[in-house]
């Protein structure tokens, strides 16, 4: 790969992270309850993370990494996930969902003792800091985030990051387009925003839903990433809206000083052309500002009517 040429007003983005979600494993590598194949389908996502940035600054799995918090499911997903983030030198950042047990969770993927505690995590990504909390309630499918995990996250908000901070949780702080998700929502809401407001968080990533959405809570923007496992056919009535084995996706977030963009990332094979390519860019880049508007900006004279 070549280094990002700069073509426009923005340097290229001072980190990149790789967000994913819901791959929703089962042990021994059964196929989901619906029918799609949970580790076929990581797989797939996994070589295209390896072929679209190879130094992202992390990766960010928000929730359900299993779809019955097995032991053996969660070391099914570790040994998916963690050769591909050693090739890519990026550490990964696991963060419960509702489908998830932390006492599994945390035995085979943090290695730690087994425990109900919330599993929350402060990562310095060269100044960028992201912070993980856990919106899962044990027994529940719903989330929330309580008072003690509030008052931890205002204590580390305390002091500001040098490029500021983003959360990831599973439950995203956002109405649901399908309306039964909101029976699952993310409670105590207000509570959080009032935690959140007037920090340096940049941003907040999310799962839960099965399909990428966005929206702003206390200020801030939230970016849903759809699931590695099954998505959402939203091309029906919101009533009817039920899951589907297609369309999967995961997002590159790229933070820079004034901005912070969230693409969707399709993992799908389709013909593709090959118009593009990095010695279509070397040849811009050799160009000057000037002579790379005329080469690619100029629309070509109108024939006569």
């Amino acid at each position: 790969m070549i280094d990002t040429p700069v073509f426009g007003r923005h340097q290229p983005p001072s980190h990149t992270i790789i967000h994913l979600s819901d791959p929703h494993f089962v042990a021994g590598g059964a196929r989901h309850s619906g029918g799609a194949d949970s580790d076929g389908n990581l797989a797939h996502t996994l070589a295209t993370i390896r072929r679209v940035d190879r130094h992202p600054s992390a990766i960010v799995v928000t929730g359900d990494l299993t779809d019955f918090g097995e032991p053996d499911a969660y070391r099914r997903v570790r040994a998916a996930i963690e050769p591909v983030a050693a090739e890519l030198g990026c550490p990964i950042v696991w963060v419960a969902g509702n489908h998830d047990e932390r006492p599994a969770l945390r035995a085979e993927l943090l290695d730690e003792p087994a425990s109900e505690e919330p599993i929350t995590g402060v990562w310095d990504l060269d100044g960028l800091r992201l912070i993980a909390l856990d919106s899962s309630v044990p027994g529940w499918h719903h989330g929330d985030i309580d008072a003690a995990q509030r008052d931890w996250l205002a204590g580390v908000l305390a002091e500001p990051a040098p490029h500021g901070t983003l959360l990831a949780l599973h439950h995203p702080p956002l109405p649901a387009h399908v309306p039964l998700f909101d029976i699952l929502e993310l409670q105590h809401q207000d509570e959080l925003a009032d935690v959140i407001r007037g920090t340096d968080v940049r941003g907040i990533l999310a799962g839960h839903l099965h399909y990428s959405c966005s929206g702003m809570f206390a200020g801030v923007p939230v970016s849903v990433a759809s699931s590695t496992c099954y998505t959402m056919n939203l091309g029906r009535p919101a009533a009817e809206v039920n899951g589907m084995d297609a369309a999967q996706a995961f997002q590159l977030v790229h933070v820079r000083p004034d901005v912070i963009t969230h693409t969707v990332v399709p993992v799908t094979e389709a013909p593709t052309g090959d118009y593009f390519s990095e010695a279509w860019v070397r040849r811009m880049a050799a160009l000057s500002p000037e002579g790379r508007l005329e080469a690619f900006s100029r629309k070509p004279p109108s024939a006569p009517a």
